[in-house]
């Protein structure tokens, strides 16, 4: 089965062909870093009117480069990002994939943005086994989950109020870093002084999987304030290195704590903060002192993208699964509300929304 995948739930507009027992045959990804930047964040609106002009063409590229030769080959279905994510930015690529897959009669699937996540490993030679303990780390979601298979989703423990790639992102607003501030904060911090600045190890300090980011970002307000009138970049540079410690520390434990508790050896770590250098460091360090294995998509699939969702589409597609006429598009979307590829049919899907509404 050839999968086009559409991706288009935030501030990247992207599109990827995947064929069942080929793999990734094309995709690309465009970045809107540039319209949002001097916003110092996403504008929704911006957002969507740019898929607008983007998706069709990014999807015609990755169309001709996955068909080469074999200009003959068709489409036999049609995944796109359904959610969670800015609502305005959903409905363009989920009107998108309705419409062609209208024009084509092929079937659809909205996919579920964080099994994207989950299932980017998949891509990589070394594919991760089942059952496994996930850590994803995204711009909005700090998440321990364990993974039994596809669409067998066991949540241990997520974040109270921001996520780790949110106090990377606010806090590096703090320190007068350009958006997205993340990668910006990462880099700063590799010319910090260790031991200049103690910041909180938040949720460390009692029993659970939970995570809380809010209070670091107060601890990075407070230290900013301290600063003197002529900030130079070391100081900055110290904040920052102590700031992505502090993160790294929390995230590390825990995830430890999580392969205790379940007694697997396996943990896959993804989403957009997984792409941070240090975390890996520290994270391979500590994974291999217990005996655990530790799998990552590579740096490009990390953020947002369409080959994840085409993993993910095909996954469901080829089991069966089939969107009604209706468009699927939920800026909120429990994972846990997912079912294995095959079970998770649209009347379950009107259920779970009656249910929420």
């Amino acid at each position: 089965m050839r999968i086009l995948a559409i991706e288009s739930s935030c501030d990247e507009s992207a599109a990827a062909v995947y064929e069942t027992g080929r793999g990734l045959l094309a995709h690309e990804v465009f970045s809107q870093i540039d319209l949002h930047q001097i916003y110092g964040g996403v504008v929704p609106e911006l957002a969507s009117r740019d898929h607008v002009q983007r998706l069709l063409p990014i999807v015609e590229r990755v169309l001709a480069q996955a068909a080469g030769e074999d200009s003959a080959a068709k489409i036999d279905g049609i995944a796109y990002t359904a959610g969670p994510g800015l609502i305005g930015a959903l409905l363009t690529g989920a009107a998108l994939a309705r419409s062609l897959a209208q024009a084509w009669g092929v079937p659809t699937i909205g996919v579920h943005h964080l099994e994207g996540h989950l299932l980017a490993p998949l891509l990589e030679p070394e594919p991760p086994p089942y059952p496994h303990v996930a850590l994803l780390v995204s711009g909005g979601h700090t998440m321990l989950i364990e993974c039994a298979g596809i669409g067998r989703y066991t949540l241990l423990g997520e974040t109270r109020d921001d996520a780790a790639g949110e106090a990377f992102d606010k806090s590096a607003k703090l320190l007068g870093l350009p958006y997205p501030g993340g990668p910006h904060l990462a880099r700063l911090a590799e010319r910090g002084r260790a031991k200049r600045h103690e910041f909180p190890r938040p949720m460390l300090d009692r029993p659970g999987l939970e995570f809380s980011f809010s209070g670091l970002k107060t601890a990075v307000l407070h230290a900013v304030r301290a600063l003197p009138a002529e900030v130079v970049d070391q100081e900055r540079a110290d904040i920052a290195h102590a700031l992505q410690e502090a993160v790294v520390d929390t995230l590390v434990a825990k995830s430890l704590c999580a392969m205790s508790a379940t007694g697997l050896d396996a943990l896959v770590v993804s989403g957009g903060v997984s792409a941070n250098r240090r975390l890996r460091e520290r994270l391979d360090a500590a994974a291999a002192r217990v005996g655990v294995r530790v799998y990552y998509p590579r740096l490009e699939f990390c953020t947002d993208n369409a080959a994840m969702i085409a993993v993910a589409g095909e996954a469901r597609l080829s089991a069966g699964e089939r969107d009604g006429l209706g468009i699927r598009a939920r800026a909120q979307w429990p994972l846990d509300t997912l079912r294995p590829p095959g079970q998770q049919r649209e009347a379950g899907y009107r259920e779970q929304v009656k249910q929420e509404f």
